[in-house]
């Protein structure tokens, strides 16, 4: 009688662990159902980020994370199952837990904020204001957000940029030292953070040439780049540069002005189009400042600046280029002026 008794409740036991368990299977199915399906779930919403860096399954556990998917192991299984060749765009995704897979899935193919990778060419000899036009027509940031950005050299981890003068007189600090190259940024970027690509490109490039150079001449990587970026807007090509510089360095020993035609373009724009006072205007424009301008005036290129630490020592103090674009350099200013009569420049 006893061996009855112990076998029914044993049966009982078993009968009630079996409806548990399929209590419990019912209720997880359900659950996993209705997540799919984005019934009878918590209204919570989440703003998804994806970035390149960010695998399949790292997704998945950003959305079980934020309480968009109840399970992330079920999420990426479906994606596998229904999108196996799902390629993942970066961006910002506005997201809810009411969502179904299937509008998750979709939505996840046109980000509310793109994020996607484009490849921008930045030409050597653009200036800061040709630099922050590309980058809008591009959409990695607004121009007016990196013109600002590009005033200040605050916030920035580079030693050299103790080189650049706090001068209230110089449009944009950072000017010159946006390295000019080919980039992969991503679109609606911070602007900051886009600067902070092209200045870690510069530093990069710096070479013990560069540094000797300075020291060598007492001049500053600042004044370097400068002198660079004023080289950089008057010569056509590699074969004229040496001989360009040699003369701005020789001018520069003498106390004498620049002169640089290209100086004026530059400060006309600060003060016609952005709206600089004309004490900036005249500090860039070498007719009126002494020396060099008050900052660099584009962004010179590697070729650039070694083509003026490698300069050749000459005489040279003055140069032109005549109709057919070729240069033509003078020691003397009646030498200069009998170059022009021979070889006309207008």
């Amino acid at each position: 009688m006893k061996k009855r008794k112990h076998g029914a409740v044993i049966a009982i036991l078993v009968i009630i662990l079996i409806a548990v368990i399929g209590g419990f299977g019912y209720y997880g199915y359900n659950l996993i159902q209705n997540d799919i399906n984005g019934k009878n779930q918590a209204d919570s919403e989440y703003t998804l980020v994806i970035t390149k860096n960010d695998f399949e399954y790292e997704i998945g556990k950003k959305l079980y994370n934020n309480t968009i998917v109840v399970i992330d192991s079920v999420w990426t299984s479906w994606m596998a199952k229904h999108y196996p060749d799902f390629t993942y765009i970066n961006g910002e995704y506005y997201l809810n837990s009411n969502m179904s897979y299937e509008e998750l899935a979709k939505k996840l193919q046109n980000p509310d904020i793109s994020h996607k990778t484009v490849k921008v060419a930045i030409p050597e000899g653009y200036n800061v204001m040709q630099i922050a036009k590309t980058l809008e027509e591009n959409e990695i940031c607004k121009a007016s957000d990196f013109l600002e950005v590009c005033k200040s050299k605050e916030g920035f981890d580079y030693e050299w940029l103790s080189s650049i003068p706090d001068d209230e007189l110089i449009a944009y600090q950072l000017e010159g030292f946006l390295f000019p190259a080919t980039y992969d940024f991503a679109q609606n970027s911070d602007a900051k953070g886009i600067a902070d690509a092209m200045l870690n490109a510069f530093d990069q490039r710096i070479s013990d040439k560069w540094t000797a150079f300075c020291e060598k001449n007492n001049m500053t990587l600042f004044e370097l780049i400068n002198l660079s970026s004023v080289v950089q807007e008057e010569a056509f090509g590699p074969e004229s540069t040496g001989n360009i510089a040699s003369v701005f360095i020789n001018r520069l020993d003498k106390g004498a002005k620049l002169q640089s035609d290209v100086t004026y373009f530059y400060a006309r724009d600060l003060r016609d189009d952005y709206g600089f006072s004309q004490a900036v205007y005249d500090s860039y424009y070498t007719y009126r400042c002494k020396g060099l301008p008050s900052g660099p005036i584009t962004n010179p290129g590697e070729e650039m600046i070694n083509a003026v630490v490698n300069h050749p020592d000459t005489e040279y103090l003055y140069f032109y280029s005549d109709l057919n674009k070729e240069f033509h350099f003078a020691k003397t200013y009646e030498e200069f002026v009998a170059l022009q009569k021979k070889y006309p420049w207008k």
